[in-house]
């Protein structure tokens, strides 16, 4: 059985037909707004990195004619820095990980009654979205035919959702995010939402 249907099965109501179920695109992911990111997660990483280097030369005694290195306010600064280490790493390298891993784990279901975004990363979050209340829809599509579903209208947190950044979901439109085929996801949604209004 596909792993979305076998996801979202025991999630639908007694008597909810599930029409489509799916995922978004997995692996590590290259968004359009990685052309911001990248660039100021190396700046951050890069002035972590350098910052840490330096303290912790000064506490071995290589910047200093008079060797302190052990005394503790010495091991200040190489304390402060590695938060801002660990934030470069993450940014550079981590975020990329942890965005594939938090697709894997996410599932997109469109029923004769409502869209499903299911969501099993740290827990099981299920959001569910009524034809009869769903608002706009807005389609995102790409040249190779992938793109986004939003359930409204996007924020500047949007790009947010879609780069790794973990916490965001709250401040970010729902929707079907990085589908393979978002028009045909689309105009199925759309197809649905219609019937289900009629009856």
């Amino acid at each position: 059985m596909d792993i979305a249907i076998s996801a979202i099965e025991p999630r639908l109501d007694p008597g909810e037909k599930l029409l489509w179920a799916g995922q978004p695109k997995q692996g590590v992911r290259l968004q359009p707004q990685d052309v911001f990111l990248i660039p100021f997660s190396l700046f951050w990483g890069g002035f972590a990195f350098v910052w840490e280097t330096i303290a912790i030369l000064g506490v071995l005694g290589f910047l200093s004619p008079h060797h302190n290195g052990g005394a503790p306010e010495a091991m200040i600064m190489p304390i402060f820095g590695i938060p801002f280490v660990l934030i470069g790493l993450y940014l550079i390298v981590g975020r990329f990980f942890y965005d594939a891993a938090s697709r894997r784990k996410t599932f997109y279901a469109v029923t004769d009654r409502r869209a499903i975004i299911l969501k099993e990363m740290w827990s099981i979050n299920v959001m569910s979205y009524d034809f009869y209340s769903l608002g706009t829809l807005n389609l995102t599509e790409r040249a190779d035919g992938s793109g986004a579903i939003l359930f409204g209208n996007s924020s500047p947190f949007s790009m947010l959702s879609t780069a790794g950044w973990p916490g965001m979901g709250r401040y970010t439109v729902p929707g079907f995010y990085l589908l393979p085929d978002a028009k045909n996801v689309y105009n199925f949604i759309r197809q649905a939402q219609s019937q289900a209004r009629e009856r």
